[in-house]
């Protein structure tokens, strides 16, 4: 059996943090895991500057309502639920992802949490384990399961190294010229083709 892993950010939905540092016009909060490699160094500068600016998650909610999946994502999604199982590996949390989720139909989400105190700042977040996308893909190897895995980001190139078969999709620059094994590709068709192209059996193509 097949499974196909994919990030959520920048590859089904567009980057939360990106979209809410739009809003407020904070710079800091424009930097994501493309752009720092360190998850707790990124987190921990976001939490702060939260706390700086006395923002919590109702604002965060508020900016991410307005959000929809990036264009096709959804036919995607569906696309490869017909010909494989799917797993989204996110570096996200359960707080964020809720509405955006619902508008994919609700594929299996494995991402973190939030620590939220009373007025809605949040004051800390745990992780479901640290490389929580490797250790997910090679659990997944050790169920016997063949693993194709797709991201876009520093922090799941780990991801793609451990699966059968990893594609960088939507990848800014600096992470395809660091990660030249890992094929760059800028559609969901052509992922399409490589999953097809990668599987043993016959599967109809994507669009």
């Amino acid at each position: 059996m097949e499974i196909v892993c994919l990030d959520l950010e920048g590859v089904l939905i567009p980057e939360i943090w990106i979209a809410f540092a739009e809003k407020t016009g904070i710079k800091e909060l424009f930097a994501t895991t493309r752009d720092i490699q360190d998850y707790d160094e990124l987190m921990t500068m976001r939490l702060e500057t939260l706390k700086k600016h006395g923002l919590g998650l109702p604002q965060i909610e508020e900016v991410i309502n307005t959000l929809e999946p990036l264009e096709g994502a959804k036919a995607f999604v569906k696309w490869i639920q017909s010909n494989f199982q799917l797993i989204i590996l996110s570096d996200t949390f359960y707080e964020f992802s809720r509405p955006l989720m619902q508008k994919l139909d609700f594929p299996t989400l494995f991402c973190h949490r939030l620590i939220v105190d009373e007025t809605g700042m949040i004051t800390d977040y745990k992780l479901r384990q640290p490389n929580q996308k490797q250790k997910a893909v090679e659990a997944l190897k050790s169920l016997n399961f063949t693993v194709y895995a797709a991201g876009d980001s520093y922090n799941d190139t780990t991801m793609l190294g451990a699966a059968d078969a990893g594609f960088l999709l939507h990848a800014p620059e600096n992470v395809i010229t660091e990660f030249p094994q890992f094929p760059s590709l800028s559609s969901y068709e052509q992922l399409a083709k490589k999953l097809i192209a990668a599987s043993p059996r016959e599967i109809k193509a994507f669009n």
